[in-house]
């Protein structure tokens, strides 16, 4: 074995190839646990999949069937966890769900049982289920998040809603213009504790601010918090933002007015100044059209998109309620990494 002293350390380590060659171990090692995790969780699917097949072409055998399989499994596997007899009828149900692999959702393939277990336990339409199942695994979302949206609505305020009210279409390029409709959910559900119910708009903002990543986990993944109340100023006077993000796929601030009342027209020209102020002042040579999203109580159809009309600049308008629920911090970290 060669011995390597602390002065050889010190010179390989200031070798910036050294470094280099090192960090693209690393990074090969990494790579190929993830791939190894996710190739055997795959496995894992199919290998449920296939006994719940067996157990649905053997129910000639009556319900006992799954009592005698999970308790052989257990003695022939004692190290095994899974095979209790309410996984196998999850098992069953699995397979019942799909029938061929070929059905099975890539996304769903790459989901950990859990997960796969919520979403047919909970979801019998296939559009909306793999809808679910493309977002969990592309926002990495923990089994509570998942039931949690699904809990909330989530496809139906967001991807089924087709009454979303903005001027993207007109004001942004078509790629830009079509994420920003699709990330528009209607209403927006806040889970925000400690707000009496005749809140205010302050009140509504302190909440958001302490419960930040909740207000995250609701607009969704790719939103970085910039500030609250934040300043814009002109040669005599300061205006105060909201809540102002930045979104990392939309590559633009996103400037969000809370109003604790109805929809008024006069909403949309302050927003519109704000969203032109971001602009002027924020905007870099590589972001994308500032987006303006304007939360009220309620709306009316055409109070809305007679404004919208006027605008000069892209805005959405949502509705928005706040429930008490909340999810574990814990789960919303697992979320947001």
């Amino acid at each position: 074995m060669v011995e390597v002293n602390d002065k050889q350390i010190k010179e390989v380590t200031n070798s910036k190839e050294v470094m280099i060659l090192i960090a693209n171990i690393k990074k090969d090692i990494l790579a190929t646990r993830n791939k190894i995790l996710r190739e055997s969780n795959k496995e894992l699917i199919y290998l449920y999949f296939r006994i719940g097949k067996i157990i649905s072409e053997n129910q000639k055998y009556g319900s006992n069937f799954i009592n005698i399989l999970s308790t052989s499994l257990k003695i022939d596997y004692p190290d095994t966890t899974g095979f209790s007899p309410r996984n196998l009828a999850r098992m069953k149900k699995f397979y019942e769900t799909y029938l061929d692999l070929s059905n099975l959702p890539p996304a769903a393939a790459k989901l950990p049982w859990t997960h796969n277990s919520i979403l047919i336990e909970n979801i019998k339409d296939e559009e909306k289920r793999r809808w679910y199942a493309e977002q969990c695994y592309e926002n990495g979302w923990s089994k509570i998040v998942l039931g949690y949206q699904i809990d909330t609505h989530l496809y139906e305020r967001q991807a089924h809603n087709k009454d979303k009210q903005n001027n993207f279409a007109v004001m942004l390029p078509k790629e830009q213009s079509e994420l920003a409709t699709d990330l528009q959910k209607d209403p927006y559900i806040f889970e925000l504790n400690g707000l009496s119910k005749k809140f205010i708009e302050t009140d509504v903002e302190k909440a958001m601010i302490e419960r930040i990543k909740n207000v995250i986990l609701e607009l969704g993944k790719g939103f970085s918090f910039v500030g609250n109340q934040y300043r814009i100023s002109t040669q005599s006077k300061d205006y105060y933002i909201d809540l102002l993000f930045y979104h990392l796929n939309l590559r633009c601030f996103v400037v969000i007015e809370l109003k604790n009342t109805d929809f008024d027209p006069s909403f949309i020209g302050q927003l519109q100044f704000y969203v032109t102020a971001v602009d002027e002042t924020l905007k870099k040579g590589g972001d994308n059209p500032t987006i303006g999203l304007l939360l009220c109580k309620n709306k009316d159809r055409y109070s809305v998109d007679w404004s919208l009309k006027a605008s000069a600049a892209p805005i959405g308008v949502a509705s928005f309620r706040i429930n008490e629920y909340l999810p574990t911090e814990e789960e919303i970290n697992m979320y947001l990494k």
